[in-house]
């Protein structure tokens, strides 16, 4: 199964494709999608939904992955990334993807065990995990630990199953 993992951020979006074959996991690809704090929110969100596009089209994942929201005490914020979320889910949902939402300490859970490791923790497992060379940027891991989640949450190690949305 091919997974997109996806850390939604107006400014830096982290993406991950894996590839889960049994218990096997493979990184297919990885980055972040860096917006300029010059650059308009309406322009970033195009960009977002372009490369999530152009991510499907290049991977053709099975399903797609997403880090929910957050608690966030700033209203702004909040919105921004319910904006964000917006655009990738509408992008996944036009290629007819699955789309399945998973809580920050649920990804971190499935991935160190603790559900409130670090960055640098679930970073450091990611890149055992999947057997990468070197650590990924912070945007980049957590979109993969969010895909590796999914991938355990198929093979029945969540005692919920995901939710879809």
């Amino acid at each position: 199964m091919r997974i997109l993992g996806i850390d939604p951020s107006l400014r830096s979006t982290g993406f991950g494709v894996i590839e889960a074959q049994g218990n096997q996991l493979t990184a297919l690809c990885h980055g972040n999608l860096k917006n300029l704090p010059t650059v308009l929110p309406s322009r970033c969100l195009v960009r977002i939904g372009d490369t999530v596009m152009k991510l499907i089209a290049d991977h053709q994942p099975e399903a797609v992955a997403i880090e929910g929201l957050v608690y966030v005490q700033n209203t702004r914020i909040a919105f921004t990334l319910g904006q964000v979320r917006g655009v990738i889910i509408a992008a996944a949902a036009k290629h007819d993807l699955p789309i399945y939402e998973y809580a920050p300490r649920k990804v971190k859970q499935s991935v160190t065990g603790l559900g409130g490791a670090g960055k640098t923790q679930v970073g450091n497992m990611v890149k055992v995990m999947l057997g990468l060379k070197e650590l990924p940027q912070a945007d980049a891991g957590d979109a993969l630990a969010v895909a590796i989640c999914h991938a355990h949450s198929c093979r029945g190690i969540q005692v919920k199953p995901p939710k879809q949305i």
